[in-house]
């Protein structure tokens, strides 16, 4: 992980009950499964179980989805890029 990606990382989890933050995580969410694009993390959980009932604790592995989404070649759709970009800029000032 790269230092910015750590420093974002470290920040989500100060704020992670920030309401604006758990908005933006749940309206990427939804994008997704809007989109029927499903992810696993690294235990091998959905993500959509987290559309209906996104807690605190979610709100780092959302980021860390939105991470791997707006690096990855392999997903092309725009509005699943854009609200992954807009949760991670959700934080971006917060680090400066």
């Amino acid at each position: 992980m790269e230092e910015n990606e750590e420093k974002l990382m470290t920040k989500c989890e100060e704020m992670k009950e920030d309401p604006n933050l758990i908005k933006e995580c749940q309206i990427l969410l939804e994008t997704m499964s809007e989109k029927n694009v499903e992810m696993k993390d690294e235990s091998g959980e959905s993500y959509n179980s987290m559309v209906t009932d996104i807690s605190p604790e979610d709100v780092p592995k959302v980021l860390e989805l939105a991470l791997k989404i707006a690096r990855s070649s392999e997903i092309k759709d725009n509005e699943i890029k854009l609200a992954a970009e807009r949760l991670i800029r959700t934080l971006e000032p917060e680090i400066e």
